[in-house]
């Protein structure tokens, strides 16, 4: 049992006879009344988010979640087949459990997938991908001196804000977590 005082982004538990996880929680302790725990909340297996108030001694069972590298393999346009790496077996994914990850993974790259009681929710790409840029505006000269960015297409298909001297063809290393730029390669 876990309760909600102790609750930590990632963190996975079962409510109301579903799973979610905590994407985002605050704890507010108002001038007058009892202290609470504000969250925002997804339903791991159905997809949904919502934000929740609940109090600090609410407890709640810990949902005990498996993971598994596994590599990525293609699409076929509806499904995405991955292969686990131990057994070779292959497990076609649905759009809606893949969407986050799929943007920074390409073909043979391998990632974790999480399960549920034996049922794959979630597919989590590496922190930190180096992917070659596609496409890009070319930087203004002199415009540098205000920290200026610019969006780049990665092979992948994901647009990432770069600096303004990053070129087509620079393979740049993004943290997939934040989104964000980290360096050239």
């Amino acid at each position: 049992m876990i309760s909600a005082g102790d609750f930590r982004k990632g963190q996975t538990f079962e409510m109301d006879g579903d799973v979610y996880q905590v994407i985002d929680f605050q704890h507010v302790k108002p001038g007058k009344g009892a202290a609470f725990v504000r969250t925002k909340i997804r339903d791991i297996m159905h997809g949904g988010t919502k934000e929740v108030s609940f109090n600090p001694s609410d407890r709640y069972p810990k949902a005990h979640i498996e993971t598994k590298e596994m590599q990525y393999l293609y699409t076929d346009g509806e499904l995405y087949h991955f292969m686990d790496t131990e057994t070779y077996e292959q497990m076609p994914l649905e759009h809606q459990q893949v969407e986050d990850a799929i943007r920074y993974i390409r073909e043979n790259d391998n990632v974790v997938i999480r399960f549920y009681k034996g049922k794959a929710f979630d597919v989590q790409a590496p922190n930190f991908v180096e992917l070659e840029v596609t496409h890009t505006e070319p930087g203004i000269k002199g415009d540098t001196a205000t920290g200026a960015t610019k969006p780049a297409t990665v092979e992948t298909g994901a647009i990432i804000q770069v600096p303004l001297f990053v070129n087509i063809g620079d393979v740049i290393k993004i943290d997939t977590r934040t989104d964000d730029y980290l360096s050239r390669v």
